[in-house]
């Protein structure tokens, strides 16, 4: 068990169910959070559900949150290909319960800035919600493409997923510095390194990185004890493992 004091953990992203290389179930998830000490986490659904299989994502998701006792908070997915009907997809997770946007270029095969994804983000912005964007794979996962989108939706919030992980790690301050309404996220990320990088830079710091595990791709217990290793203050911490994120979902 990892003691953390006083501090409320938020896992900033996770995917549940059977990926191609990894699989999450939701009962595997919460005894994780229970011996870990996470108190909540963000949820997505598997890679076929966001390349895809959108409503069914979205209703996995939504069952998964509803039946956790509000330990869980469901993101919704829609490929932006699918036009209005993403928006009705949208429409509906947000009925069920959904807080957040989940993204991935990769997966749903899109570039950030060819305006395929613009009217899911105008209802985000509507919804006040923050968009996670995974990070990492080039051409069209990048972190500087990330941040010059978010400077094109000031209104939205947007977490760089995996935080430009691992060969773009180089790009995730200038992109953070390029757009102050983008955060970091610390999955993957050496503290010595990336995250003491993100802490130090004065454009960017504690009040701008948030906690994810990325689970089941990564071992959450050394993604969680990554962040009780970076010294740093308890209020900083604090803020790391939960409070950022916590102040932008409703």
């Amino acid at each position: 068990m990892v003691t953390i004091s006083g501090a409320h953990v938020l896992d900033a992203h996770v995917r549940i169910g059977a990926s191609r290389e990894a699989a999450l179930p939701v009962d595997t998830l919460l005894a994780t959070m229970n011996r870990l000490g996470i108190d909540a986490a963000l949820i997505a659904p598997p890679e076929r559900c966001i390349a895809y299989h959108n409503a069914e994502g979205n209703a996995l998701t939504a069952e998964s949150a509803a039946a956790s006792g509000d330990r869980l908070r469901a993101y919704a997915v829609a490929n932006p290909w699918r036009g209005t009907d993403a928006i009705a997809d949208l429409d509906r997770a947000r009925s069920a319960g959904a807080v957040a946007l989940a993204v991935d270029p990769v997966l749903q095969g899109f570039d950030l800035h060819d305006g395929l994804l613009d009217p899911l983000l105008r209802k985000a912005s509507e919804w006040n919600w923050p968009v996670y964007v995974r990070t990492g794979t080039p051409p069209t996962a990048l972190p500087l493409p990330l941040a010059s989108l978010a400077r094109r939706h000031p209104d939205v919030t947007f977490i760089m997923g995996r935080s430009g992980a691992t060969d773009f790690w180089i790009d995730a301050v200038p992109a953070l510095r390029y757009a102050p309404n983008l955060l970091a996220d610390t999955s993957y990320a050496p503290w010595d390194t990336v995250l003491s990088g993100f802490g130090a830079d004065p454009a960017v710091g504690p009040g701008r990185v948030v906690f994810a595990t990325d689970a089941p791709y990564t071992v959450p217990d050394v993604e969680l004890q990554r962040i009780l290793d970076w010294p740093l203050p308890a209020a900083d911490r604090a803020r790391v493992l939960g409070e950022n994120l916590a102040h932008l979902l409703p």
